[in-house]
């Protein structure tokens, strides 16, 4: 074998990458999904989980619904941007190359076109049709994020402990200036202690 058919073998790449035993193909596929869902992350990549989800879990397999969630809590409890959750994913999938398709798939797409709509709305924004199009994406982000937490729930939308602290932080939420990160403690609290 030369020097540059070795360099070449993916099965020697797929190890050096932790590509899980995940062909190339299946990775471009990863990439290509993901690309896709770059340019329906209409309020940010969060509201493309449910889609995620199917893709990972239900499709392929690549995921359990536990380790799904679980991927999602850990980058999302992190400090840095709330994207961290696609790197995660891509980690848990295929590893660094994973993690790298995962990523360049989210924000090539997204990051170009919102490049060129800023420089391009930054001098019609007053415009009737532009103010009525920004105002349109507020309800679609709404139903995104309400079908992203249904997602995430699955785990555990059957027991009855859930609801009840869902509906403690939505009644806190409405009725008091209280900072969620209070919130977001007692539901690990809760978690912690087995209650949920």
């Amino acid at each position: 074998m030369s020097a540059l058919d070795a360099l070449l073998d993916l099965s020697r790449w797929s190890a050096v990458l932790g590509m899980h035993g995940m062909d190339t193909a299946a990775l471009f596929g990863l990439f290509g999904h993901f690309l896709l869902l770059s340019m329906l992350a209409v309020g940010g990549a969060i509201t493309t989980a449910p889609d995620m989800q199917r893709y990972l879990v239900q499709e392929h397999g690549w995921l359990s619904d536990a380790q799904f969630s679980a991927s999602i809590g850990l980058a999302q409890a992190a400090p840095g941007p709330n994207i961290l959750f696609v790197a995660v994913l891509g980690w848990n999938v295929a590893g660094l190359a994973g993690m790298v398709a995962t990523m360049a798939g989210i924000l090539i797409p997204s990051s170009t076109l919102a490049f060129a709509a800023s420089r391009w709305l930054g001098s019609r924004r007053e415009r009737l049709g532009v103010r009525a199009f920004t105002a349109g994406l507020a309800p679609l982000t709404i139903g995104l994020l309400w079908s992203t937490g249904w997602v995430l729930a699955t785990p555990v939308r059957h027991q009855w402990s859930a609801w009840l602290l869902l509906g403690l932080t939505l009644l806190v939420m409405l009725r008091t200036q209280v900072s969620p990160m209070w919130l977001i403690g007692l539901g690990a609290l809760v978690g912690a202690a087995g209650w949920v």
